[in-house]
C-alpha cells in the first residue's frame, strides 16, 4: 500500500467522483505594481523572482512574500 503523498493521481473516465479542479494561475506581478496585502496593508512591488516571491514595501517593513499569493491582490 502506497503512502499519502502530493503527487497527482490519474483520473479513471469511468470513476463516479469528479476530477479535481485545475490550480488557478499565478498572478503575475512586475516592479511598481501597487497591491495589497490582508495583513501588512498597501504597498508597492520593488522586486520580482518570476514565479517564485515578490519583494514588497510596506512603507514600515519591507516583506519578501513567496507563491501561491492567496492574500496578495493587484490595484
Amino acid at each position: 500500500m502506497n503512502a499519502a503523498s502530493g503527487e497527482h493521481r490519474r483520473h479513471l473516465s469511468t470513476s463516479p467522483f469528479k476530477p479535481p479542479p485545475p490550480a488557478p494561475p499565478l498572478e503575475r506581478f512586475s516592479v511598481n505594481d501597487q497591491v495589497t496585502h490582508d495583513r501588512y496593508g498597501l504597498g508597492v512591488v520593488i522586486g520580482v523572482e518570476d514565479g517564485v516571491a515578490v519583494f514588497v514595501d510596506f512603507r514600515s517593513r519591507q516583506e519578501r512574500i513567496t507563491a501561491p499569493f492567496k492574500r496578495l491582490y493587484k490595484l
